[in-house]
């Protein structure tokens, strides 16, 4: 746990009561929490960002969201989804940490796509829109990395196969929750190529909100703690432009969201 600029050993300053594993803690998140805000805390050392993985390691579930942002649907050419999100899943196997490589499949297009990703702190099935936020341990930045080619080379689409390369979910760099955020449902996200920035939004402009998205997930299937959700991607992704422009070897994707921190990814090519 970041308390200010130091790491406090989870599992030390509890005296066992929670273990090292980052992915248990999720299933007794409300403990969790009353013993954080309660717990006289260690004051912690110092630490190496490049020491952070993934808050969320090993997901059961990921479910990815297309289409929730009203640009972009019509960068990728479609209409605005009314009725229901278009839901598809990211492979658990994909997820990575906030910084490191991301290496590119031999022969793709490789795309980006910033996300405001939320992570399950309760278990959740058939939520009321009004508590859903409950249901929330918190949030974090999130890169839905997409490789085009492969997506696109069936009818419909194989998007879950084509978003989960080894790699192609990093989240990060640690979870935020709620009572940090002045508006849970308004922060600014971002995402810069080289310094370029590619992609900037407002949480505001999700067509589904988080809200309604554990609600209406929720009313389908059971939503488990620690599980995944990433939101959708504002306008600006390399497929919507042109010409189309994709990720290469060497280029450094940094992917922000206000009040939680940025993702930064340097991109190989297969060895």
């Amino acid at each position: 746990m970041i308390v200010g600029s130091r790491a406090v050993d989870v599992s030390q300053a509890s005296d066992r009561r929670f273990g090292s594993n980052a992915q248990a803690v999720y299933e007794r998140w409300d403990e969790f929490v009353d013993w954080a805000h309660e717990a006289t805390l260690p004051y912690g050392v110092e630490y190496d960002a490049s020491w952070l993985q993934s808050p969320v390691p090993a997901p059961r579930q990921v479910l990815a969201i297309g289409l929730n942002y009203r640009e972009h649907a019509t960068e990728a050419g479609f209409a605005a989804p009314a009725a229901e999100p278009p839901v598809f899943t990211k492979f658990p196997s994909c997820i990575a940490g906030p910084y490191g490589e991301i290496v590119l499949p031999p022969g793709g297009d490789t795309d980006w796509e910033v996300e405001l990703v939320v992570v399950v702190g309760r278990r959740a099935h058939r939520v009321d829109v009004d508590k859903a936020l409950s249901y929330v341990a918190g949030y974090a930045v999130g890169q839905d990395i997409s490789e085009r080619r492969l997506q696109m080379a069936a009818v419909p689409p194989q998007f879950s196969l084509g978003k989960s390369f080894p790699g192609f979910g990093p989240i990060g760099p640690w979870l935020v929750t709620l009572d940090e955020f002045k508006d849970p449902n308004d922060l600014e996200l971002s995402c810069a190529v080289d310094g370029e920035q590619v992609q900037l939004g407002r949480t505001r402009d999700l067509i589904f909100s988080v809200p309604e998205l554990v609600s209406r997930l929720s009313a389908g299937l059971v939503l488990l703690p620690g599980d995944v959700i990433f939101t959708g991607t504002p306008s600006g992704v390399g497929l919507g432009r042109r010409p189309p422009r994709f990720l290469r070897p060497g280029n450094e994707l940094m992917s922000r969201i206000e009040g939680i921190g940025e993702l930064r990814h340097r991109i190989v090519a297969e060895a």
